[in-house]
């Protein structure tokens, strides 16, 4: 998970955890009731009064009797990049939430997953998942690293601090569970000062990207500037993730160059060099720190030292 997913603190008016105070080792069980890991999954967490349920779109109408599909229910329906290289996804709730996803079997195309959460205590109910809908949709909009199907824009339901209190628990904990489903699309790349790495640079071309390599791959730093031109050659995802991310408002145009508005987070170091500089890279030998050591090098030094 992103190091700065919750990074202010807990408050009924933005509805944010601090992070340092809500680390905590715990323990996660895959149940695969069919017997097929790529099938239907049962996702259950130590602490947690609540259940994922995984479910391919093929397997809808054999497994949709389950009880937990006539509970309430926030979802996220997942389909591949379209276009580009950022994933669709369609956020949304139900009361219970069954009707609803046999509703997007019927009319939504693009989705390939998806993933739901219930409650195994009946502790959910329709304005909780109301909330968790409008919490989800917020971060999905703030960390720009998915496009959205959703056209509209829902309010918070009116929750007590304490009713409020307990959704943002069942949201946290939802929130831990999307990386193991490779869904990062809620995490905003967020920098707090003091807790960066080794930082590596590309200079070149008139431009100065800035980043360095966390356990979740790469994060390119607010302010770093891009070449706008992309050479013949690039290959098409890496201009597609372009694209999309000057879409998103990621990179913004500044007349000859583009720049991050914002920190981000890459899958690889040579996706994001690829993206700095419109062509297709080695991230490994691209990126060097201000001796000149490459992260490739500078890899190699660290593996050495810990043998």
């Amino acid at each position: 998970m992103n190091h700065n997913l919750f990074d202010c603190a807990r408050s009924e008016a933005n509805g944010y955890y601090s992070q340092a105070s809500m680390i905590r080792p715990f323990s996660i069980r895959v149940f695969c009731p069919e017997g097929n890991p790529a099938g239907l999954r049962i996702i259950t967490k130590s602490n947690w009064t609540g259940c994922g349920i995984v479910c391919p779109r093929s397997l809808l109408p054999s497994v949709k009797n389950r009880n937990e599909f006539f509970q309430p229910g926030a979802y996220v329906l997942v389909g591949p990049p379209e276009d580009g290289e950022m994933p669709k996804i369609y956020v949304g709730e139900g009361d219970p939430v069954g009707p609803r996803l046999e509703q997007h079997y019927a009319n939504k195309e693009f989705w390939t997953w998806a993933v739901f959460f219930v409650s195994t205590d009946g502790s959910l109910n329709k304005a909780h998942v109301q909330h968790l809908e409008a919490r989800l949709l917020d971060m999905a909009k703030q960390a720009k690293r998915a496009i959205l199907d959703n056209s509209n824009t829902p309010r918070k339901p009116a929750l007590s601090e304490a009713e409020t209190a307990d959704a943002e628990s069942f949201l946290y904990d939802m929130l831990s569970i999307f990386p193991l489903l490779s869904l990062t699309v809620f995490e905003k790349t967020t920098v707090l000062n003091g807790s960066s790495g080794h930082e590596f640079k590309i200079d070149a071309k008139g431009i100065l990207a800035r980043g360095y390599e966390t356990s979740e791959g790469f994060i390119v730093l607010k302010g770093s500037t891009v070449v706008c031109d992309e050479v013949a050659s690039i290959h098409r995802y890496l201009s597609d993730l372009r694209k999309d991310l000057q879409s998103q408002g990621v990179l913004i145009s500044r007349g000859d160059h583009l720049e991050f508005a914002q920190d981000y987070l890459f899958n690889s170091p040579s996706t994001a060099a690829g993206v700095v500089q419109g062509r297709s890279a080695n991230g490994r030998i691209d990126w060097k720190d201000n001796s000149g050591m490459t992260l490739r090098e500078f890899q190699d030094k660290k593996m050495g030292a810990s043998i």
